[in-house]
């Protein structure tokens, strides 16, 4: 039965020849995967929606599988059903597609396993010597977090990378001619869906708030997906005492036997969490004598950008980072190493420039109303740049929660109307200013009415609690559009 053969491939090393394999998708993880089975003399048909331009990327993907014995259909057509000329053991697909896609239902309803390329990934890890994952998932600051781990690791002298959702793909990462030493793993919602077998070393579910429900078809089923990523944890799960969800999710998992859960806190950490005590990181989980004393990972020092404090979502993050990298056992002067080393990528609570006693921060990234809501939770007093496309998400709790430390707003994007409206509910007196403009000079006006409601003091802060997609190619482009306009402005002689 193709179930029990299934079973059995464990590892890259197993026999996957003659393995009769539907790869969905022909991005960066469709082809890897596609890549690798083949190598290993699975029969391999791949299937993409789209029909590659001449001279393409997919093209040229296409013509290099198509060298390697790879079946390639491509247009419409040939993901609209299951394939009736094939019979499939199983189908590996990119993480974009939803379960209710016409081809990956019809798999479900004939009984055909579907695995993710990370499932795919953990299955080729090397017999022997396979470097542990360290997994993490989370609605906001996975990649944060990721990045902030791996700088750690690679503070204690180990060979690691970031991959998964973020960096490397996880095939490449596992088949490396090189292999690491441990593998810091970011996974999204739609990567732990169609994941089944992984068993990390160490996990962790930062926060959680609704986000992707078009996809995932309810809350429940995203909270249900976020939750796999403590399936047979083996050392530690990490959750968020501030989240109880997250602790929620680690009661209800199947780990392996002995695994511990872990919290992580902005409060002084009980035993068995990892927090804050005055100004330092400090680690009541590892440490032998755990009930009576704490060890030092770092202090908020470590974390600032210049002379600007970390936001408190961004301890967070190290926060779970680091128990995250204790749990693989790095001392903690790594740990405080990796994190004075960490360099956080644009877009991200970061400084664009000082205006006239005005602080103009980039936080394009927030594309949820969580992710807003930790941006503007650290500051006291902003002007905020908001709007957007909010994807069916609710803002009216952003609003409420955080209406007392508004001066002023600016809407912008398409779903501008649904912020406005819950703003005349919660800060009717709060001046608000209204853009309709899509063009390229928007940002500008933006940034200049935001100038004009701001007081030496400020923070005008761009935490759109959308995406970009409307306006912008990407909240990349939305928060260089921001910058540029920062340093359009008239300065004061400052």
């Amino acid at each position: 039965m193709p179930s029990d053969r299934l079973q059995g491939l464990t590892h890259g090393g197993a026999d996957w020849s003659g393995l009769r394999v539907l790869v969905a998708g022909l991005g960066i993880s469709g082809f890897a995967a596609a890549d690798a089975l083949a190598e290993r003399g699975a029969r391999v048909v791949l299937v993409d929606g789209q029909t590659p331009a001449a001279g393409s990327e997919l093209a040229q993907r296409a013509t290099i599988l198509q060298v390697l014995d790879v079946e390639v259909r491509t247009g419409p057509q040939a993901t609209a059903a299951l394939p009736a000329d094939l019979d499939l053991d199983v189908i590996v697909t990119s993480p974009g597609w939803r379960p209710d896609q016409p081809l990956l239902a019809a798999a479900a309803a004939a009984g055909i396993p579907v695995w993710g390329e990370v499932e795919l990934a953990w299955r080729m890890r090397p017999a022997e010597g396979a470097a542990p994952w360290l997994t993490l998932t989370g609605t906001n600051g996975k990649t944060t977090t990721v990045q902030m781990l791996a700088s750690i690791l690679r503070a204690a002298g180990l060979r690691a990378t970031s991959a998964g959702n973020v960096g490397t793909p996880m095939l490449e990462a596992v088949l490396h001619p090189e292999p690491y030493d441990v593998i810091a793993v970011e996974l999204s919602s739609f990567q732990l869906h169609w994941s089944e077998s992984i068993s990390p070393l160490a996990s962790a579910c930062l926060n959680i708030a609704p986000d992707h429900i078009d996809w995932h078809g309810s809350f429940e089923e995203y909270w249900r997906a976020k939750a796999k990523v403590y399936a047979r944890t083996e050392v530690a799960c990490i959750y968020n005492v501030a989240d109880d969800e997250t602790r929620r999710m680690v009661e209800e998992a199947e780990v392996v036997e002995g695994a511990r859960a872990i919290g992580f806190t902005l409060g002084i950490p009980s035993v068995s969490m990892v927090g804050l005590v005055e100004d330092v990181l400090a680690d009541r989980a590892f440490v032998a004598e755990r009930a009576t004393s704490a060890a030092e990972m770092g202090t908020l020092a470590d974390l600032s950008q210049g002379d600007v404090p970390p936001p408190p979502h961004v301890v967070a993050n190290a926060l779970a980072a680091a128990a995250l990298a204790r749990a693989y056992g790095v001392p903690t002067g790594a740990v405080r190493d990796g994190l004075r080393a960490f360099v956080p990528e644009p877009h991200r609570v970061a400084e664009v420039a000082t205006v006239g006693g005005v602080r103009f921060v980039d936080d394009s990234k927030a594309t949820n109303p969580h992710a807003a809501a930790a941006s503007l939770a650290a500051f006291p007093s902003v002007v905020w740049i908001a709007g957007g496309l909010l994807k069916g998400a609710d803002v009216d709790e952003l609003v409420a929660a955080h209406a007392a430390r508004l001066r002023g707003v600016v809407l912008i994007g398409a779903d501008r109307a649904r912020i406005g409206e819950s703003l005349a509910r919660h800060a009717p007196d709060l001046p608000v200013v209204d853009l309709s403009d899509t063009d390229t000079g928007a940002m500008d006006r933006a940034v200049a009415a935001a100038a004009g409601l701001a007081q030496p003091g400020d923070v005008v802060l761009l935490a759109p609690a959308a995406a970009s997609m409307d306006m912008f190619a990407n909240y990349g482009a939305r928060g260089d559009a921001f910058a540029d306009a920062v340093r359009r402005l008239p300065t004061t002689g400052e």
